[in-house]
């Protein structure tokens, strides 16, 4: 009983990590930039966002930038012109909130 009762639980949080909007995943990017923000003690407002200079951190702002977008979305399609439309979105998106960042 205790091994059914075990395993139950393991796949109950295997089903709850599967369909949370964020998920369980590991973000290497994201949770280093996480780590590094709050380090900082800076807010996540998109006025004292700063993309950085180097392009490791800055291919990583934008991993993490993309990802917070596709998060609070719907989930990405099956369907190939759907999966597009999608892409189109999230890029929209994107280039919508690099341009409302203050030029530093």
């Amino acid at each position: 009983m205790f091994e059914v009762t075990l395993l139950f639980l393991v796949m109950l949080v295997i089903a709850v990590c599967a369909f949370l909007p964020v998920g369980c995943s590991v973000r290497p990017s994201a949770k280093s930039y996480q780590q590094s923000d709050a380090a900082a003690g800076d807010s996540c407002s998109a006025s004292e966002l700063v993309v950085p200079v180097d392009s490791t951190s800055k291919q990583s702002f934008l991993t993490h930038l993309q990802s917070e977008i596709e998060s609070a979305l719907f989930p990405r399609p099956t369907d190939s012109i759907l999966q597009r439309h999608y892409d189109a979105l999230v890029n929209a998106e994107l280039e919508n909130r690099l341009a409302a960042m203050p030029d530093s």
